[in-house]
């Protein structure tokens, strides 16, 4: 999961960001290309150094380009802190996805300007007008400045840090729990799950007609699969096997017609074929593949017991629907 850490001067951001990195997750700050970018152009790096590239990245590659970056940088299966957010579209791509969690740390003024003259940093505000005055710089009215209340705005979840390190980390602690699970990435259902798999079958495709891929399974299991194309140790349609592929290709015939003949296997054709050379019975199983059966294929499909065929796309063959229905196979199109 990712979760993001947003907030004012001194709220406690980098607390937060640090007791998320003892827990296990590894911190990557949005501003870390800008920081590189600007060591190689042997500039400090200031926080208005930054402000400026940051401008003229997101003015060069887009607004969304540092959150781009650092996605580029994350592994499934693994926890993460973002930080650095200054730009509200850099959320709206993170927010796009179902393991990322904005928390926006909240605290009072008054305390905020305590920890900053306590701390002493190097360009911290010494008074409440200047917290104020450097805020007002982070929401300029440009697309391209930082804008941190228009992000603000869309943290889920807010955690107020007006108390002790301690009760920080409790509440830290108890929102990791809390989403955990919530933040895990949503499953494909089965129908998406299996028409997946047909697309990618498909790939295998040497057909040069539209690339169909099919897969038959019973119980969840898949019991064979199949793309068009010409037969076992005859040369592939896209090298010239097939003779009326290859005249359709010169014009010489149109699409639909069959003066020539077609060499090349359908993708449910070769998934039953397949699967009795391998001695797998289809008897009540279920075909799902890309585009619905043809004449040809739906004649094999209720001829091999098949008793449900979920299709993608519809293909234009009356007859071929029609004979699946009259004979009992359930036919799904999926939306």
């Amino acid at each position: 999961m990712i979760i993001g850490v947003t907030g004012k001067y001194a709220s406690g951001r980098d607390s937060t960001a640090k007791i998320l990195e003892n827990m296990g997750f590894e911190r990557i700050s949005l501003s870390d290309p800008l920081k590189e970018e600007l060591k190689s152009r042997k500039q400090l790096i200031t926080q208005q150094n930054l402000l400026e590239l940051g401008n003229e990245f997101r003015s060069n590659h887009g607004a969304d380009f540092l959150a781009r970056k650092a996605l580029a940088k994350i592994s499934d299966g693994e926890n993460y802190v973002f930080t650095s957010f200054y730009e509200p579209a850099e959320l709206n791509l993170l927010m796009s996805r179902k393991d990322f969690l904005l928390v926006l740390v909240s605290s009072n003024p008054a305390l905020r300007l305590k920890r900053l003259v306590e701390r002493n940093r190097h360009n911290d505000s010494a008074t409440a007008k200047m917290i104020e005055e450097k805020e007002l710089l982070k929401n300029a009215d440009n697309k391209h400045k930082e804008r941190l209340d228009a992000i603000a705005k869309l943290a889920k979840i807010e955690l107020n840090n007006d108390s002790t390190l301690e009760k920080l980390r409790e509440k830290v602690e108890k929102l990791v729990n809390d989403w955990m699970f919530k933040l895990q990435p949503t499953r494909p259902s089965w129908d998406e799950y299996f028409m997946n798999i047909a697309q990618a079958i498909k790939m295998r495709c040497n057909c040069m007609s539209s690339k169909k891929g099919s897969v038959i399974i019973r119980d969840k299991i898949i019991l064979s699969t199949g793309y068009n194309g010409t037969p076992k140790g005859i040369t592939h349609c896209n090298e010239g096997g097939c003779p009326r592929c290859t005249s359709r290709h010169l014009g010489r015939i149109k699409s639909g017609q069959y003066t020539e003949p077609c060499t090349c296997a359908h993708s449910e054709e070769n998934a039953i074929v397949q699967a009795a050379y391998n001695g797998a019975s289809t008897k009540d199983a279920v075909l799902y593949t890309t585009f619905t059966p043809c004449t040809s294929c739906a004649k094999m499909i209720i001829n091999a017991g098949i008793k449900e065929v979920v299709a993608k796309i519809n293909y234009p063959d009356e007859v071929g629907t029609r004979m699946l229905r009259e004979a009992g196979v359930m036919l799904r199109v999926l939306k």
